[in-house]
């Protein structure tokens, strides 16, 4: 197998000294430690640091797109309080006593997402994603949290336009953005 070595590169003579071989290992664990640090700062978002939303200081709200697209429904979380605070960046969506939530698309892990005081998070459920198949159910209900921790809030079907109920096959949602679009 053939590397790829910059026109630069000079391999080093062997270091054989025990002191040289300490100072060796220990600059390349500073290194190391350095780089990785930098690393984790980089990419750990600035929300880290701000404490979760306690699940009565949001309002969560639910309604349908449109009569025309009763299987979308768009979802919201607002800090109504005066400090910000962190909910999950994905929404906990579950369907009356079916099991699970709703998948996030695009697939992704649990991680803070910050909501400054009177902000608001939108995101929208599709509960049928491509074809229904004979699988599909309905529920009368389903209950939106901003966070996994949380108990959400229910929301009825006729009062999300469903008089005759949701209908749930492969439900997918949104990560909370902060516009409706």
């Amino acid at each position: 197998m053939r590397f790829h070595r910059p026109a630069r590169f000079r391999p080093r003579p062997a270091v054989t000294s025990t002191a040289a071989l300490f100072t060796s290992t220990a600059a390349a664990l500073v290194t190391f430690t350095s780089l990785a640090t930098a690393t984790a700062s980089a990419t750990t978002p600035a929300t880290s640091a701000t404490r979760p939303c306690p699940e009565s200081a949001l309002k969560i709200t639910a309604s349908a797109l449109t009569p025309q697209h009763p299987d979308v429904l768009r979802i919201s979380a607002t800090n109504r309080t005066t400090t910000p605070c962190a909910i999950d960046r994905i929404p906990t969506v579950t369907f009356g006593d079916l099991d699970g939530a709703a998948q996030p698309d695009p697939p992704a892990e649990s991680a803070p997402y910050r909501l400054a005081p009177g902000a608001t998070a939108h995101a929208t459920v599709r509960t049928v994603t491509g074809r229904p198949s004979p699988s599909t159910r309905t529920v009368d209900h389903i209950t939106v949290a901003a966070d996994p921790a949380h108990h959400g809030r229910r929301f009825g079907a006729a009062a999300l336009g469903a008089p005759h109920g949701i209908r749930v096959w492969s439900p997918t949602t949104t990560w909370w953005r902060p516009t409706a679009g």
